[in-house]
């Protein structure tokens, strides 16, 4: 369900160039934002480069169970 919601000039501006940068539209650049702004909420301890890498983490397909020898 797709909600119009009204931002700040200066945010979608933001947006559009980080958007640009990240290959990204600006509504997914700034539901990108959201999601991170969100899990740093829940986890306060984590670093942003950690909540990067969960979240590339969470996009890669799984590679079955590992094997210990």
């Amino acid at each position: 369900m797709s909600v119009n919601v009204k931002l700040p000039e200066s945010l979608i501006n933001q947006a559009k160039q980080y958007a640009q940068i990240e290959h990204r539209s600006i509504p997914k650049q700034i539901e990108y934002w959201s999601r991170i702004g969100k899990i740093a909420e829940e986890n306060p301890d984590l670093t942003f480069t950690m909540i990067r890498q969960i979240m590339i983490a969470d996009l890669e397909e799984p590679s079955g169970e590992y094997q210990f020898d």
